[in-house]
């Protein structure tokens, strides 16, 4: 049985044995502590992995609608949306349900609240209010565009004389900030040094500022050039409509909220002015080859197509790593399948090419061509008496687990080197055992383990030959990146101290099976230059 209460209308102790809190809901002091429903972190990520299928075929039924290119829900993207997420909650409460010891869950959302509590043997108090929720979200939806539509048009002004119009082979990336005028970028390493008639577009995330700074090299420009200010007009009214038979289905109150909480803020507008942007600059520069960071999100398909349709030969490179939680890369969320996968697909090592491979792309169309950003990862240098290290998850809310994570390890006299993630930062108090440290982790050294949540950080840890943990949480999912031969001890809040008191030998990995030299000989191939007759009309 469960009693399905929110945070400030909870029953009476003696009327249930255990409780859980859902994603958001407050913990009130009533709640004891001992009480809490056991494995609480161990069974939501079982639950995750279980509703995988469901996912799937949920996105790609979303994504054949008009508008769904603007949305993350569709393509099965955990980092973007949280639908998995409640669709795992919706799954642990049906097991926990069906049990005979009564069972609190604290639910303060007010769409899963009411999805919960269609199900079989769950009791059900007063819903949280739902219209309040959905106008505040309505609100700051509309707000948000209107900056992005502001902030994109006075953009394409600033920087519409980026318009390169040779046929050159071209990149397509992230603006991080840990890329260079010199021809370093953070995606593709030294390949601009190595291929010196190589091209760079920033993606439409690049600040205007720092776009001019790269394109300092006279090889690399802004794809906002190549956008319209009076398109980025339009941007206020761009919204992810989902179809009747999804938001009044089944999961029609997950779906419903999963439409709320990506139209609450500007990420389909910037979807939408991507798209835009891309598609303007590829009719009219059509480049030799394309090349970008891969991760078969919405924009990206879009970008397949909008390419095939010019032409233009399309590699999708392997974004840093794939897990098991990001189903993202599978095809099975494409609505036209291969059509909108690149012509192809280039994993990192061997590992990925397997989990790429299983996850339908074609044989045919995979290809190694080695990591760029795993080349100087320095190896056993393990030192048990060391510090810590804990680089930060691009997710705030785990990043604040770890962070007290550390706090906890700190308190027991552990040394910790806390290190923010270079994108998102996190605003921490140092103290005597905990301390900051911008040092990446490939340059550092006598490390006695790394404990991480999410990110390309603990594949570096066990590839080091590093004890590695990673911390799962008890109110969402920390999405494992690892390849499925690659395991990092999982541990959480309650068990991390215990487990860093009794650490185990470091991994031994066999780093040539997980990924690869670069092989440059085989990127010279795929982004030759093109010969002079082949310029574009």
């Amino acid at each position: 049985m469960l009693l399905l209460r929110t945070s400030d209308d909870l029953p009476a102790p003696e009327s249930y044995a255990v409780w859980f809190a859902t994603t958001g809901a407050g913990r009130p002091s009533a709640l004891a502590s001992d009480r809490r429903l056991p494995a609480l972190a161990e069974r939501v990520e079982a639950a995750f992995n279980e509703i995988r299928e469901t996912w799937w075929r949920l996105g790609r039924e979303m994504g054949e609608a008009p508008g769904a290119d603007v949305a993350h829900t569709p393509t099965g993207g955990a980092f973007g949306s949280d639908f998995g997420l409640m669709l795992a909650w919706a799954r642990l409460a049906e097991s926990v349900a069906r049990d005979s010891v009564a069972c609190l869950a604290v639910c303060d959302d007010p769409w899963l609240f009411r999805h919960l509590a269609s199900f079989a043997g769950v009791a059900a108090g007063r819903p949280p209010s739902l219209w309040t929720r959905r106008a505040f979200l309505a609100m700051r939806g509309v707000l948000a565009r209107a900056a992005v539509s502001a902030r994109m048009a006075v953009t394409a002004l600033r920087l519409r004389n980026q318009k390169p119009r040779d046929v050159a082979p071209v990149i397509l990336v992230y603006g991080h900030p840990e890329s260079r005028a010199d021809g370093f970028d953070a995606y593709f390493g030294n390949l601009m040094s190595a291929l010196p008639h190589l091209r760079r577009m920033l993606h439409t995330d690049c600040p205007p500022a720092h776009a001019r700074t790269l394109a300092r090299d006279g090889r690399t420009a802004s794809l906002h050039a190549w956008g319209s200010p009076l398109f980025a007009l339009r941007l206020p009214a761009v919204r992810w409509r989902p179809e009747r038979r999804h938001t009044h289905g089944p999961h029609g109150w997950l779906v419903r909220r999963a439409a709320a909480r990506e139209n609450g803020g500007g990420g389909p507008a910037m979807n939408r002015w991507q798209i835009h942007c891309q598609g303007r600059w590829l009719t009219a520069a059509r480049p030799a080859q394309l090349a970008w960071p891969w991760e078969n999100h919405a924009w990206e398909r879009a970008l397949c197509r909008q390419a095939r349709s010019a032409g233009i030969a399309t590699f999708g490179y392997q974004h840093t790593v794939i897990g098991p939680h990001q189903l993202n890369y599978s095809t099975a969320t494409n609505p036209d399948g291969l059509a909108s996968v690149p012509d192809l697909v280039i994993a990192n090592g061997p590992a990925y090419a397997r989990e790429l491979a299983a996850w339908g792309v074609p044989a045919e169309r995979l290809a190694i061509g080695g990591a760029f950003r795993f080349q100087n990862l320095a190896a056993g240098d393990h030192d048990p008496k060391g510090p810590v290290f804990v680089p930060l998850s691009a997710i705030p809310e785990a990043a604040e687990a770890q962070v007290a994570a550390a706090r906890r390890l700190a308190e027991r006299g552990r040394k910790v080197l806390v290190k923010e993630h270079p994108m998102y930062p996190l605003s921490f108090a140092e103290n005597g055992n905990l301390a900051r440290t911008d040092v990446p982790l490939r340059d550092q050294r006598g490390l006695s383990a790394v404990l991480y949540a999410t990110g390309t950080s603990g594949l570096e840890a066990l590839l080091a030959g590093l004890p590695t943990y990673r911390l799962m949480l008890d109110d969402r999912i920390a999405i494992d990146i690892l390849p499925a031969q690659l395991k990092a001890r999982a541990v959480t809040l309650e068990t991390v101290a215990g487990a860093l008191d009794r650490p185990e030998p470091p991994p031994v990995v066999a780093r040539e099976e997980i990924i690869a030299p670069v092989d440059m000989s085989r990127w010279r191939q795929w982004l030759a230059a093109p010969r002079p007759s082949s310029r574009a009309a």
